[in-house]
């Protein structure tokens, strides 16, 4: 048995060890957990150093940071890339196969022909042959070339530098106000794409440039687009463009013309001389100064240029048949789509009353303008199928395309009062109601009557044939303005109405044309037909493409209603505010003027018509105490004497009987009482046919009226058939 050493051997921590095998178990300083107290000395510069390295490190200098922003913007390029080559890709894959593209025919014409088949106007290419670029003057492709696409001849269907420009611009403007597009994808967008603002559209005409490029050659290219280019007022191509504008070819168009057309391209519809002449003139100018700049002509060619502006020919530009024409091309999209051959349209207007429109409108302002400050006016007639036999949208077609027949809203005054008059009757009361004419006041309204004078109790007949306001107002409170627009619109007012108390004096705005439909129910029987211009389209194989057949137009006022509210309209022809306007025919309609006379309207019907007349000055200008029942009524005369030349007399529809027997006559003929003329109350109407006031208006209909004297009559019911309450009579 090995001897035993009982002897305790103790650890030590000395660090001179004489031997560890001898010594056995043995530990260091260094091995220690928690370090003694040279360790720690040892160490301690260690921690200090490493401290210093993490606290002290210095910052990466200006070339690494451009090193790392150069890294990632490349990445990001990269990325970018990748992307934009799949959304290639994909928009690329869903267009039909590049073996299959062709350049399409021209723009097909558009023949657009009367009712009897007379030509109105013709529009797309008519009048512009293809005029090779070799043949046209140079002016015109350097003019272009010089505001659209300065690189022309140097790119390859895209122009990055230009793209780059406009999007820069764009971006610090903070809105769109340059393109991107070179001619090259300008020509491919025309032949090919439709106008749409997408990334599918814009991606395809990017590969439809390049591929343009590829199979043509440039001068081809520039041919094409001259020729096919919208240039505004209808004209597709230099040669239309320049006989529409200047009466001769584009073989001999001078250097402002040449800038006047290429400046058309930015805006084709607003910068059209015959709309804006002087818009076209400045833009114009612009181009000629981007001619310099690029060194296509000199100094002396601009001045010469910019002191002897284009003129137009004035003489192409005469014919209110045109605004015909213009409102026919707007609807043409929504009646057969895109016009792929030449056509035909025959539309519902009658050219003879057109020109009888045209020259009652423009003899009356020849006449009266000066004298009565009035500069515009229009003229729209409807038959009781809805079809349009004359419309009048201005003074001049060659100096403003601005239609204000069918574009323009303005207050018709009390030309809307009928609807009041209409919607109270539908809740049974009839032309015998009594009413007090007196002053009221509603809120802080006051309707006043024309020079205040008030007539007392008087029938509905004799209140709307003498255009009284305070009566008008009163009902407009009865039967809430809620049930006035409901009325208005059931007729064929389109437009947004405010449905307060003073819409009883026509303040809501209305165009001519909707204003004229919606009577038309009062003509027909209560029937409210499909307002349309068109009748008929073929292609030019005789193919039908469109034809109005009519459908079934919807009653929307009972036939009982009608009859009253014609024995009440009669009365503003033969004994009220627009007595100008009676001849042979049994007639009806309702007189209106807007504040300050802006605005003189006569709306009248006959049994085979219905036509609107209105009269004023485009920036809103007063006119001198031009009224509704002066100039409209007039001009209305004139115009349905001759449209009812040879036509077999017929009643109005419906009838209707007062308590008395026949409808009594406008009584009483004087007022019985007046406000005095330093009165605070507001009117400065001309006659009694309207009466719009700068009046508070009231939203609701909650404040009834409080004339000095008692409201007469209580409200008559009636009794209301199924098809009464269906159609709202």
């Amino acid at each position: 048995m090995a001897k035993r050493n009982d002897r305790r051997i103790e650890p030590t921590f000395e660090t001179a060890s004489k031997s560890k095998a001898a010594r056995g178990l043995s530990v260091t300083e260094d091995d220690r957990v928690v370090p003694g107290r040279k360790q720690a000395a040892r160490r301690k510069p260690a921690a200090k150093r490493k401290a210093k390295v993490r606290g002290g490190r210095r910052k990466p200098g200006l070339f690494a940071r451009f090193g790392r922003l150069f890294y990632w913007t490349f990445v990001l390029a990269i990325w970018g890339g990748i992307a934009a080559a799949g959304v290639v890709v994909y928009y690329g894959a869903k267009m039909p196969a590049a073996t299959t593209w062709s350049i399409p025919d021209r723009s097909p014409n558009i023949k657009i022909v009367s009712v009897d088949g007379r030509l109105l106007a013709n529009r797309g290419m008519t009048g512009g042959e293809a005029v090779g670029l070799h043949e046209m003057s140079p002016y015109i492709p350097q003019a272009v070339m010089a505001i659209e696409d300065r690189r022309f001849y140097s790119h390859l269907g895209i122009d990055p530098i230009g793209l780059a420009r406009a999007m820069a611009t764009n971006l610090m403007q903070g809105r769109f106000t340059q393109g991107g597009s070179t001619l090259t994808q300008q020509l491919a967008k025309n032949l090919f794409l439709k106008p749409d603002r997408t990334i599918e559209r814009k991606v395809q005409e990017v590969l439809l440039a390049i591929w343009l490029e590829h199979e043509h050659t440039k001068d081809q290219i520039l041919e094409m687009y001259l020729n096919r280019v919208y240039f505004g007022s209808g004209a597709y191509g230099v040669e239309a463009a320049s006989r529409r504008y200047f009466g001769k070819s584009a073989r001999d168009v001078t250097l402002p013309e040449a800038a006047l057309l290429a400046g058309l391209l930015k805006a084709p519809s607003r910068l059209s001389p015959a709309r804006d002449p002087k818009a076209a003139e400045a833009r114009a100018q612009v181009v000629l100064a981007a001619m310099r700049d690029e060194k296509l002509i000199g100094d002396k060619e601009l001045t010469m240029a910019m002191s002897a502006p284009a003129t137009r020919a004035a003489s192409y530009w005469t014919g209110s048949e045109n605004y015909v024409a213009d409102r026919i091309m707007e609807e043409l999209p929504d009646l057969i789509g895109d016009v792929r051959t030449d056509i035909t349209v025959d539309t519902t207007v009658d050219l003879t009353l057109q020109e009888i429109a045209e020259k009652s409108i423009r003899r009356l302002v020849d006449e009266k303008g000066k004298e009565l400050n009035v500069s515009q006016g229009a003229l729209v007639s409807i038959d009781n199928s809805g079809a349009v036999r004359a419309m009048v949208g201005g003074y001049d077609y060659a100096d403003s395309q601005f239609d204000r027949a069918s574009e323009a809203r303005r207050q018709p005054g009390s030309a809307f009062k009928p609807f009041v008059y209409m919607a109270a009757l539908e809740q049974g009361r009839t032309p015998d109601s009594i009413r007090n004419d007196a002053p009221i006041k509603i809120g802080k309204w006051t309707p006043d009557n024309y020079h205040g004078k008030y007539y007392g109790r008087v029938t509905l007949a004799t209140a709307l044939a003498k255009s009284l306001n305070s009566v008008a107002a009163q009902l407009a409170m009865e039967v809430g303005p809620g049930a006035v627009v409901e009325a208005a619109h059931r007729m064929g007012i389109q437009s947004e109405l405010q449905a307060n108390t003073s819409i009883a004096l026509g303040t809501s705005e209305v165009t001519p044309l909707e204003l004229t439909a919606s009577y038309v129910p009062f003509a027909n029987g209560g029937y409210r037909p499909d307002i349309h211009f068109v009748s008929r389209i073929t292609a030019s194989d005789g193919e039908v493409l469109y034809e109005n057949t009519g459908g079934s137009n919807p009653r929307v006022v009972s036939s009982e209603v009608v009859g009253m509210m014609n024995s009440m309209m009669t009365g503003t022809v033969e004994t009220g505010t627009a007595r100008k306007a009676a001849f042979a025919w049994p007639a009806a309609g309702k007189t209106g003027t807007s504040q300050n006379s802006r605005d003189a309207w006569f709306v009248g019907y006959t049994a085979n018509l219905t036509t609107g007349v209105w009269f004023g000055n485009d920036d809103g200008a007063p006119m001198r105490k031009v009224t509704g029942g002066a100039l409209p009524a007039q001009a209305w005369h004139e115009f349905m004497v001759a449209a009812h030349e040879g036509v077999p007399v017929a009643a109005l529809p419906g009838t209707w009987r007062s308590q008395g027997g026949e409808r009594p006559l406008v009584e009483p003929s004087t007022p019985v009482a007046s406000v005095p003329a330093n009165s605070p109350r507001t009117s400065d109407r001309a006659d009694g046919d309207s009466g719009f006031q700068q009046a508070q208006e009231l939203p609701t209909a909650s404040i009834r009226p409080v004339p000095p004297a008692d409201v007469g009559g209580p409200v008559r019911k009636r009794s209301n058939s199924i098809l009464d309450i269906l159609t709202g009579g």
